[in-house]
């Protein structure tokens, strides 16, 4: 297995969200276990800040699409609202 400090951020950026979910949650069940030196705390504090992000940016995506959809889906229901 690999360890959460060692990934680039380029591999990060290419996790999808329940990859990076699920080992942000190991991140923070390690944090929260303790037993690591600041070192190794601040560099896991470092990574589950950058898979958050990377949560986020997915959700927020997710939210976009749906928008998007359902704004499209509304004005499909008012163009044939429209016609005789």
């Amino acid at each position: 297995m690999t360890s959460e400090v060692d990934e680039t951020p380029d591999m990060t950026e290419a996790l999808g969200y329940e990859q990076a979910r699920d080992e942000l949650i190991e991140v923070v069940r390690r944090l929260e276990a303790g037993g690591t030196t600041l070192e190794e705390s601040l560099a896991l504090w470092e990574r589950g800040e950058e898979l958050a992000k990377v949560c986020r940016r997915w959700l927020e995506g997710a939210r976009a699409r749906l928008d998007a959809a359902l704004a499209d889906e509304a004005t499909q229901d008012e163009d044939e609202g429209d016609r005789p």
